[in-house]
C-alpha cells in the first residue's frame, strides 16, 4: 500500500521521499541544491560568484480581506520564501487562473498592490499568465515564481546550520493563523474576546512577512560569521519550522518551549478556536540560526526595528538528538506533521462563523 496524502495540507515528508524525490527529471550539474522536504527554495550555480535561488507557491487571494490587503498577502506569503536566502526577490512570474467572478477594476486593485510591493524590494516581472475560467474560485487562484540573484559565498539555506548555532525566533508563533482567523470570523471574536483583542488580532495582518526580518538579519554578517540559516514558520508553525531546520541541516536540537514569546491576542485567540499556536501556521515567524558571537547583534538589529525577537534554543550534533523542553521535562522533537489552522477555518465556515 503507498503512502497517502494527507487529510488537508501539505505532503509529509514519507509521501515527498517516496514519490516526488525519485523523480525529478534529468540531473544538472549545476542544480546545486534540488527539491526537499522542508526546503522552500532550490539553488542553480550559474556562474563562478553568482547563484539564482528559486521558490514556487499558489496565489492566495482572500477577498473577504479586501482586494489591496488581500494582494499584499498574497505577495508576501511568496516573497518571504525567497528572501530566506538573505536575497531580496530579483524577478517575479505570476500566472492568474481567476474565477469568472473577478471583475476588471478588482483585478486592477490587486495587480497594483503586487506592482507596488515588487518596485518596494526591486523586483522585476518577466513574464506570466492571466485569464479566467471556470471551475476555479478564491482563495487558490494561480500560482507565483519568484528568483533571486544570490551570492555564491553569502546565500543561506537550512542545510547551513551550524553545531552551536542558536536558534532566534522572531514575532512569536501563529501569526498567519490569528493574522487570518481574526479578519475572517471577526464578529465571533469580538463577541467572545472584546473589540480591543479583535484589533490587535487583526493588526497582525501586516505583520505576515518575513522580507524585511530576513534581510535585516543578514547585515550581522552570514555563514561562519552570522547568520547560517532562515527559514519562515508557515505551515505547522514554530515547532514545525525548527524541526525542519534540523532536518535540512541532519543536526540535533534543543528547544526551550517557555522561551518562545507569545502575544495575548494570539493566545486568546488560539484558545476560542482550540488552536495549538506552537504548532499552526505561522507566515511572519522567522527561524533564524546563527553564530553565538553574533545572537546579541541580531536580536538588537531586529528589537531596533520594531521586531521582536528571541533565543528559544540550540543546534546540537546529530547524535545528541532532537529535543524539546517544557514544563521541566525534557522530550524528544517530532514534527507536528497536521496543522490545526485548516481544520479551524473549516469549523468556522460550516458554522456560519463568518
Amino acid at each position: 500500500m503507498g503512502i497517502k496524502f494527507p487529510d488537508i495540507g501539505k505532503i509529509s515528508e514519507e509521501f515527498f521521499n517516496n514519490y516526488i524525490f525519485p523523480k525529478l527529471g534529468s540531473k544538472r550539474e549545476e542544480v546545486i541544491v534540488p527539491p526537499q522536504h522542508g526546503v522552500d527554495v532550490g539553488i542553480v550555480k550559474i556562474s563562478e560568484s553568482k547563484v539564482m535561488a528559486f521558490t514556487t507557491d499558489p496565489i492566495y487571494i482572500v477577498p473577504q480581506y479586501g482586494w489591496e490587503r488581500a494582494a499584499w498577502f498574497a505577495f508576501h506569503i511568496l516573497a518571504s520564501d525567497i528572501s530566506t536566502t538573505g536575497f531580496p526577490p530579483s524577478y517575479a512570474i505570476f500566472d492568474f487562473n481567476l474565477p469568472m467572478s473577478i471583475k476588471e477594476d478588482e483585478f486592477e486593485i490587486i495587480w497594483d498592490v503586487i506592482d507596488r510591493e515588487c518596485k518596494k524590494y526591486g523586483t522585476a516581472i518577466v513574464t506570466g499568465h492571466t485569464a479566467r475560467y471556470t471551475g476555479t474560485d478564491y482563495p487558490m487562484v494561480g500560482g507565483a515564481t519568484f528568483v533571486a540573484i544570490c551570492d555564491y559565498d553569502k546565500y543561506l539555506i537550512p542545510k547551513m546550520a551550524m553545531e552551536g548555532d542558536l536558534v532566534v525566533i522572531t514575532k512569536g508563533p501563529a501569526i498567519e493563523t490569528v493574522g487570518i482567523i481574526s479578519n475572517t470570523f471577526p464578529n465571533y471574536i469580538k463577541r467572545h474576546l472584546g473589540e480591543e483583542i479583535l484589533k490587535k488580532a487583526q493588526d497582525l495582518f501586516y505583520k505576515m512577512s518575513t522580507i524585511d526580518d530576513a534581510l535585516l538579519a543578514v547585515k550581522v554578517g552570514v555563514r561562519e560569521n552570522g547568520v547560517t540559516s532562515m527559514h519562515d514558520a508557515t505551515e505547522c508553525g514554530v515547532i514545525g519550522g525548527v524541526y525542519e531546520v534540523a532536518q535540512a541541516s541532519n543536526k540535533g536540537i534543543i528547544i526551550y518551549k517557555d522561551e518562545i514569546p507569545i502575544l495575548n491576542e494570539v493566545k486568546l485567540v488560539c484558545d476560542l478556536f482550540n488552536i495549538d499556536p506552537y504548532i499552526s501556521i505561522s507566515e511572519g515567524t522567522l527561524v533564524i540560526t546563527v553564530r553565538p558571537n553574533k545572537a546579541n547583534e541580531l536580536i538588537k538589529i531586529l528589537n531596533d526595528n520594531n521586531i521582536i525577537a528571541k533565543v528559544i534554543g540550540e543546534i546540537l550534533p546529530l547524535d545528541e538528538g532532537r529535543w524539546i523542553y517544557e514544563n521541566g521535562e525534557k522530550r524528544v522533537l517530532t514534527h507536528p506533521r497536521v496543522d490545526p489552522f485548516w481544520n479551524a477555518m473549516k469549523f468556522g465556515f460550516e458554522n456560519g462563523l463568518n
